[in-house]
């Protein structure tokens, strides 16, 4: 399991456990998984995905590390359908 916390400057958006976690990076969706590799990459629009539950985004930043996972997000008020 994952401990996934996601945030914004003005709240706490997601904290919790989760199997995995889709971002939308520069060079496409990536998901992170249990034991995934270290990384810190740059976000860019689109839906964070934490297991189903979907948070639409305008950027951002994530770090990945020991089964931790940290996002400081912009999150998109207004997301289009």
């Amino acid at each position: 399991m994952l401990d996934v916390t996601i945030l914004s400057t003005e709240q706490l958006l997601f904290k919790g456990q989760a199997e995995h976690v889709a971002f939308p990076g520069e060079l496409g969706v990536f998901e992170v998984w249990s034991f995934h590799r270290p990384l810190v990459s740059r976000l860019v629009p689109g839906l964070v995905v934490v297991d189903d539950r979907p948070l639409a985004i305008r950027g951002g930043v994530v770090s990945v590390g020991h089964n931790v996972v940290t996002a400081l997000v912009n999150p998109d008020p207004h997301p289009s359908s």
